[in-house]
């Protein structure tokens, strides 16, 4: 009987994918669960494991691009041989043995299957990305143990097991599954079978000569030194060959964690080589030019995707003023350790700017509102997004409530969402439902910049580099620390008369911050 294995649904959006690499050749004996062959479509690169035990036919080749649903290979299943009876034992010089009456088998405990698949996880979201796993196949995992952790273009999030037993996984890491996909199977009450002797079986002397068994050596894993697609990108990036790196994972293949713990091997001392060929090799590496390819992440895709309909969709304009930071800076620098001291957070300038745009978003309502089809909603609070550069990319935390917040309970709030953007735990409440977004390229050094709004929001505060300029002050030519700002906002909205105002509003409160405690 042969089994046809056909490319699985991989995502609403993939129609075709590719056949990269086969790890199995035609006429193979191959196993069950036992890694095929990997495919690749436009979002990710997944591993096709066998349905059967049996020997494999090869229908489509490597760079073969097949739609969902054709048929990439056959597996010829060969029914199991009853196994031949074991011979009798003759004793020398004994007589013959009663006969030994068959051990009762006690029956296998019933056993079922449970998928598990993706859960929802907000409206927008259609897929995620199988990050990293912390179980393997194979292994036994009990109740709500986390089995791996998902990203999608928001947040990363962990999944717990549903149920004890044993753990099948079926997409790897790196793999984009949609919502309400199979990521694993668990086997629960799967018990073995146990052979129970009674109690008057008669069992050959322990003199008794029986021919030994015959002993298979341990085959190398089909596994073993194969990285799984997150760990081979990692190795590329690094320029790690995987023979280099040893697989801690199933049969040992090489996991992400293998990969980010891989170090470079050092060179060793090259021998002293003639004038001539170290000229040569010089040209060489000077003439090289190399390039590498890798898929955009799903954070990526998403942001990229989102800016460009903001810059379609809306009316977006852009209204510049510089700020004298030295009162700021002033008032930082005589309290900065006093305040450290008291509420355990330093004292910065998001704070600042975060007060006084809560103070300016109150008189100037429609930079604080947005656009639900003919409808403009007006918010009488102020949920402050926070662009923060993560390492998987930009993410916009938000501050709640930031106008009844002091400086300390601002910069509190600031310091525990970075650090959950930082380690990849921000949950996708904690990034929506902002009402304004401020932004600071200043920490990478931008002079000047036009941010784009963070849509359905309707403006933007950018807040740039700090330089000492030459400034005219009562007529006067002296040094001070300025700050260009940028306020990028939806004109259908918010007409350019409100736009100056309250960029110039947040100016006078931050050249004068006795303004934000007088509350004038």
């Amino acid at each position: 009987m042969a089994i046809e294995m056909k490319v699985p649904a991989v995502g609403e959006s993939i129609t075709e994918v590719t056949v990269a690499t086969w790890n199995k050749k035609e006429g193979d004996v191959v196993k069950l669960d036992e890694v095929l062959c990997e495919l690749e479509s436009d979002k990710a690169t997944f591993e096709l494991p066998a349905e059967a035990e049996g020997i494999l036919h090869i229908v489509a080749k490597e760079g073969d691009v097949l739609p969902i649903g054709a048929v990439i290979c056959t597996i010829e299943v060969v029914g199991a041989q009853a196994a031949a009876p074991a011979p009798a034992v003759v004793v020398a010089d004994s007589p013959a043995p009663a006969p030994i009456a068959a051990a009762p088998v006690a029956p296998a405990a019933e056993s079922k299957v449970l998928e598990v698949k993706v859960p929802p996880v907000g409206e927008s979201i259609t897929e995620v990305t199988v990050s990293v796993w912390n179980k393997k196949s194979g292994d036994i995992v009990t109740l709500d143990e986390v089995l791996c952790e998902l990203e999608s273009d928001k947040a990363t999030f962990e999944l717990p097991a549903e149920s004890a037993g044993v753990l099948q996984i079926v997409a790897e890491s790196g793999a984009v599954v949609p919502i309400g996909g199979v990521l694993a199977t668990i086997t629960v009450g799967a018990g073995s079978s146990t052979v129970v002797a009674p109690a008057n079986t008669v069992l050959p002397p322990a003199s008794t000569a029986v021919a030994p068994a015959t002993t298979h050596q341990p085959t190398e894993s089909y596994a073993a030194g194969h990285p799984s697609p997150a760990a081979a990108k990692i190795l590329d990036e690094k320029g790690i060959a995987a023979s280099q790196v040893p697989g801690t994972g199933v049969g040992g293949r090489i996991t992400k964690d293998d990969a980010q713990n891989a170090q470079p091997a050092a060179p060793a001392p090259a021998a002293p080589a003639p004038a001539a060929s170290a000229v040569a090799t010089a040209t060489i590496a000077s003439d090289a030019r190399g390039s590498r390819r890798e898929k955009m992440s799903s954070l990526r895709k998403t942001v990229a995707r989102r800016l460009v309909a903001v810059k379609n969709e809306t009316a977006m304009l852009t209204t510049f003023n510089e700020v004298d930071m030295k009162p700021v800076m002033d008032l930082r620098s005589k309290y900065k350790d006093k305040f450290k001291e008291k509420h355990g957070v330093g004292l910065g300038f998001m704070s600042f700017f975060t007060k006084a745009v809560c103070v300016a978003l109150k008189e100037f309502p429609s930079v604080n509102a947005k656009i639900d089809g003919d409808e403009m909603v007006f918010h009488d609070f102020c949920d402050i997004s926070i662009a923060v550069s993560a390492p998987k990319g930009l993410v916009v935390p938000v501050i709640r409530n930031a106008e009844n917040l002091s400086l300390a309970g601002i910069e509190s709030e600031v310091v525990r969402l970075a650090v959950k953007a930082r380690d990849n735990k921000l949950s996708l409440e904690e990034m929506t439902g902002g009402t304004f977004t401020i932004t600071n390229g200043g920490v990478f050094g931008s002079m000047m910049s036009t941010p784009i709004i963070n849509a359905p929001q309707v403006a933007i505060l950018g807040m740039h580099n700090i330089v000492e300029r030459p400034v005219v002050v009562d007529g006067q030519i002296v040094i001070r620390p300025m700050m260009y700002l940028a306020l990028s906002y939806d004109h259908r909205i918010i007409d350019g008369r409100e736009s100056v105002s309250f960029l110039v509003r947040v100016k006078q409160l931050l050249e004068d911050p006795a303004r934000l405690l007088l509350d004038i």
